[in-house]
């Protein structure tokens, strides 16, 4: 503990608030909505952590970062310090600070959340992470020998980029193979700019090149290469693919025009560039009024995305109350101050066009809820007589993705279970000795973080298994 304040004088200290731009500045821009702490604030913040003799917050980390460690090193202005010993456990803390839902994992852990609100845990990480970023010459890179052994690793997202990283610290001699033609794969596809700034995953993606990691892009496994034609070639292989297949609600009406999958939204403002038409090459359809269907993350990024290209109203359509929202507290919060509008309660029945089949609205029906499914929260049933169309002109569907056969179609070996995931053990392994798989392709969509900790606990035992 830094010697600097007692216990006492560090409970006293208040938690320090993100800046942020404006709402009604940023609701029209797609710059980053979170401005980061400065120094003066970080070093405050850290001075916050209690040093716990049983630090709980690092038990909540699905990559296991020694969070009293490098908050220790940074209150006592060890930033250099500090970076190493963040970036020695969390192959993209940039990222991770800046998406990962640390409410509900090190920061619902902390000692302080019992009486008040915990250390800032993901504000101090992208901190440090960007303060490393900017400082690259002083945090000392981290390189074993070689050890001979070729490793593939099949997409460049969280999972793939955490794998790829901690391999490479090992002295292995990685090749990612992505399918689009930048990598980073849902990071720069499905999280909008205002939350995850594309330069700051490449300047993450740059960090690993440097350290070795070789990214060949514009390759689909399953088309270009299939599984059995890697296993020829490299020692492993860790499957990363995502779960890029979104589902529909299997409702009239889906077919219309102006109808999005949030995949598709996502991808054409995020990776596309959508929102610069004509001066991007790609379009998208700048609705009036946008119906965004779900309540997790992802909608609340397609419907901030919609009121950013200028939808006189957004609205978030979702069959649970405020309560129930799967989507993070601050992401909420933010689509709140922004303007976006809730419709609780509310399940779309039918999706309605006119003669030239343009989304004219949706067809709903209002809901209440009735005792807890297998998730736990209770299950919204329909109220007879309550339906009624809700005006829209652009329709987008933000309930879910599944795995996208492509792959697996071409290794018949490979075991899935019964939605089409590749079924894996505990440490990643798969049904093919040396095939390794994390990520969504196994737990079905999930966050970035927890995509993360497949990455690295499959790295760990990829390691085993080419040294033994």
């Amino acid at each position: 503990m830094s010697a600097r304040i007692t216990t006492k004088e560090r409970l006293q200290i208040t938690r320090q608030a993100m800046p942020e731009q404006d709402a009604a500045a940023r609701a029209a821009n797609f710059l980053e909505v979170n401005l980061g702490f400065t120094e003066q604030l970080a070093l405050l913040e850290a001075d916050r952590c209690l040093q716990c003799k049983d630090p709980r917050c690092m038990k909540g980390c699905p990559v296991n970062v020694n969070i009293p460690k490098f908050l220790d090193l940074l209150a006592t202005g060890k930033i250099a310090e500090a970076a190493q010993a963040l970036l020695a456990d969390n192959a993209l803390p940039a990222i991770t600070g800046r998406v990962c839902p640390q409410e509900m994992q090190c920061e619902a852990e902390c000692v302080r959340a019992a009486k008040g609100l915990p250390v800032g845990v993901g504000h101090l990480e992208r901190y440090v992470a960007d303060w490393a970023r900017d400082h690259r010459g002083q945090v000392p890179q981290f390189k074993l020998e070689p050890s001979g052994k070729k490793v593939a690793i099949v997409g460049s997202g969280p999972a793939g980029l955490t794998a790829a990283g901690e391999l490479a610290k090992l002295g292995h001699d990685v090749t990612i193979y992505e399918a689009l033609h930048r990598p980073g794969g849902v990071l720069v596809y499905g999280i909008p700019d205002f939350r995850l700034p594309k330069k700051i995953v490449a300047q993450e993606v740059e960090r690993l090149q440097a350290a070795g990691v070789k990214i060949e892009c514009n390759v689909v496994i399953g088309r270009t290469y299939t599984i059995p034609e890697l296993r020829k070639d490299f020692d492993a292989i860790f499957i990363a693919n995502g779960a890029g297949l979104p589902v529909f609600m299997n409702v009239p009406g889906e077919n219309l025009k102006g109808v999005y999958s949030a995949n598709e939204y996502l991808t054409r403002n995020n990776l596309m560039a959508a929102y610069q038409f004509p001066r991007s090459d790609t379009p998208v359809l700048n609705g009036q009024r946008v119906a965004v269907v779900g309540g997790g993350n992802v909608a609340m990024d397609a419907v901030r995305t919609a009121k950013r290209l200028g939808a006189r109203e957004a609205m978030i359509v979702y069959r649970r109350t405020h309560d129930e929202l799967p989507a993070r507290a601050e992401e909420v919060h933010h689509a709140e101050q922004e303007g976006v509008l809730f419709e609780f309660l509310t399940a779309p029945l039918e999706v309605l066009g006119n003669d030239q089949r343009w989304v004219t609205g949706m067809k709903c029906q209002k809901m209440k809820l009735g005792e807890p499914d297998s998730s736990g929260r209770r299950r919204p049933e329909p109220i007879p007589g309550s339906e009624f169309v809700l005006e829209c002109d652009v329709v987008v569907v933000a309930i879910g993705t599944r795995a996208n056969p492509l792959l697996t179609a071409t290794c018949p070996d490979l075991r899935l279970n019964q939605w089409g995931n590749i079924v894996a053990d505990e440490n990643g392994q798969t049904s093919l000795p040396g095939v390794f798989a994390g990520g969504d392709i196994v737990r079905g969509a999930a966050t970035v973080i927890l995509a993360m900790g497949d990455g690295k606990r499959s790295a760990r035992a990829m390691d085993a298994y080419l040294n033994n």
